[in-house]
């Protein structure tokens, strides 16, 4: 990590202001909107977010969009993210305005998890009753880790992330992370989530996944968990789920097999009930991808109504990610 002199103090003078120190500490523990960091700071919104601004062009920090809400988080990527944490190791934990800041942190935080909680509660009915029909979620979790394997993660993007449920079970794998979801409502649900969890190595933004915010060809594993039975053409959503992937990146989707349960299309939203083999294998090809291994866990005890839940692994040739983008 070299700069040369006049990047060095450009950085440092961006850094080397209290309020803006204070933004970093705030920062590095995971998404902040400006109203959650001038109830914290005290300070005014002009004032945060003109400090948020100089931050964010020092490359800093990241800022995105979420609806009429902005979003800010320490920046993971690049030197001026290793000089940063650099710095962040440096301050005193034990130091009055840093632990005064934590504890209003831990305020916003909560407030934060008991909205989330409130709409989980609404809505626990809906999806137990889901959860009763098809394979246990510990079988398929398990089946997940054991299709991605132990191999470190560089970059990792949930589609349809929904309870941030995928970025934690899998956090001991990748070195950052993106869950996307259109739901502001599950989004405050995974966000509560990964701050219980103490994930801080992933966050999650607003996104349509037929046409997602961010760039091509960055992740090197992309997950699309129970998400494309609810949409009308999934297969576009494979097609932009493989715009996502790196070179020799890979897809894991995770849906319902073929079944003839009507209810679920008038009581649950499901537009598709379920994808064969055949299906799916054909679009992935579409797509650019290959097929390297499928697995269906079929449910056990649960009577005709059972649903089988597969998982598809495919994978983004090398030498053809540059004509399939």
């Amino acid at each position: 990590m070299i700069f040369s002199s006049d990047e060095l103090v450009e950085l440092l003078k961006a850094a080397g202001e209290p309020t803006r120190l204070r933004l970093l500490v705030l920062l590095a523990s995971g998404d902040l909107t400006v109203s959650d960091l001038t109830d914290i700071l005290g300070q005014s919104q002009p004032r945060i977010s003109r400090h948020l601004k100089l931050l964010a062009e020092a490359g800093l920090v990241d800022r995105y969009q979420e609806g009429a809400w902005a979003y800010f988080r320490l920046k993971q990527d690049g030197r001026a993210a290793e000089l940063a944490r650099t710095l962040l190791a440096a301050v005193d934990a034990g130091d009055p305005v840093v632990q005064r800041d934590g504890e209003r942190l831990g305020g916003v935080k909560r407030a934060r998890a008991e909205k989330a909680q409130a709409y989980f509660s609404q809505h626990a009915d809906e999806w137990d009753e889901l959860r009763r029909l098809h394979v246990d979620d510990t079988e398929v979790e398990a089946a997940l880790l054991k299709l991605v394997g132990a191999d470190p993660v560089d970059s990792l993007l949930d589609l349809g992330t929904g309870t941030g449920r995928m970025l934690q079970l899998l956090s001991a794998n990748y070195r950052r992370a993106v869950g996307v979801d259109a739901s502001r409502d599950m989004l405050a649900v995974a966000r509560a989530n990964l701050d219980k969890a103490g994930v801080l190595k992933a966050s999650v933004r607003l996104g349509d996944i037929l046409n997602l915010p961010l760039d091509g060809g960055e992740f090197d594993l992309v997950l699309i968990h129970q998400v494309l039975h609810f949409l009308v053409q999934p297969e576009l959503a494979l097609a932009e789920a493989s715009r996502m992937l790196s070179p020799g990146g890979r897809l894991v989707v995770i849906d319902l097999a073929p079944h003839s349960l009507e209810f679920l299309r008038d009581e649950h939203a499901h537009v598709r009930l379920g994808f064969s083999h055949s299906t799916m294998s054909e679009w992935l090809s579409r797509t650019g991808l290959e097929v390297e291994k499928t697995v269906d866990l079929r449910p056990a005890g649960k009577g005709p109504q059972g649903l089988t839940v597969t998982i598809w692994l495919a994978r983004r040739p090398a030498a053809a990610a540059q004509s399939a983008a």
